[in-house]
């Protein structure tokens, strides 16, 4: 039997990439933006962003934790759900409800904006090793 579980993106950051420390494993938490165009049947163009919550551990979660709002990536990894329950209020009643998150676990970044790169450090695409 073969299974594969692998996704790669190209987009562009929403936001700063946030910082965060879990049992001494350093996580980067990241929102990039894809996007679709297609021509609809009156001939004019549509589009459509997906937004994508990315995930990266350990030496990536280093670099990554460094990407800022409107970076330019490509990232490749593997694609997880995990559940929680969410408190809702209606009412004066509580009741809590399954809510599934999905999220790309990262395992690799690579920076492709090169124009604004050159000018300012002289250097190429960054990419960081597993």
């Amino acid at each position: 039997r073969m299974y594969l579980n692998r996704i790669t993106l190209i987009g562009f950051l929403g936001g700063d990439a946030e910082k965060k420390v879990s049992n001494a494993t350093n996580i980067a938490l990241f929102s990039l933006a894809t996007k679709t165009s297609w021509k609809n049947d009156a001939g004019t163009w549509e589009s459509r962003t997906e937004w994508h919550r990315c995930v990266a551990f350990g030496r990536l979660a280093e670099f990554a934790g460094s990407l800022a709002k409107g970076a330019h990536v490509a990232i490749e990894g593997e694609l997880r759900s995990h559940e929680y329950q969410r408190e809702v209020v209606v009412g004066d009643q509580r009741t809590a409800i399954p809510q599934r998150v999905w999220e790309i676990r990262v395992d690799s970044v690579l920076k492709l904006d090169r124009a604004a790169k050159r000018e300012s450090t002289g250097d190429g695409d960054q990419e960081v090793p597993r």
